[in-house]
């Protein structure tokens, strides 16, 4: 029985609200979970008291267990400091701009340093 600390939505459509739940991994999203251990409400503003709600003790409980917590739900209980802080990938290089851009770039730089060294 694998477990899974994740988030499971509920809320009216465009009204999110969603419980921090322990469910298997075989279960649907917002379906059968073994415990309730929290909530996050996105709708409230970043310092506002009940935007995440964790019962610490019962979080450390379950990844104690073995339960894996989810992307989202890492980035929560890191804050808390239940868990390290994952570390950020770097950003892939098929992002960067190509050839053709970086000679518009230098280009506009260019054409940016003559303007204000004619001023």
């Amino acid at each position: 029985m694998a477990l899974k600390i994740r988030l499971a939505r509920g809320g009216a459509k465009k009204r999110p609200f969603y419980r921090i739940v322990v469910a298997e991994a075989t279960s649907p999203r917002d379906g059968r979970f073994v415990e309730r251990i929290g909530s996050y409400n996105p709708l409230l503003e970043h310092g506002h008291k009940d935007r995440l709600i964790v019962e610490t003790e019962r979080a450390k409980y379950w990844l104690s267990v073995g339960a894996q917590p989810t992307d989202r739900v890492v980035g929560f209980l890191a804050n808390l400091g239940l868990i390290a802080k994952p570390e950020r990938s770097a950003t892939p290089t098929k992002s960067l701009p190509k050839k053709k851009a970086l000679a518009r770039l230098k280009a506009a730089e260019a054409a940016a340093a003559a303007a204000s060294a004619a001023a």
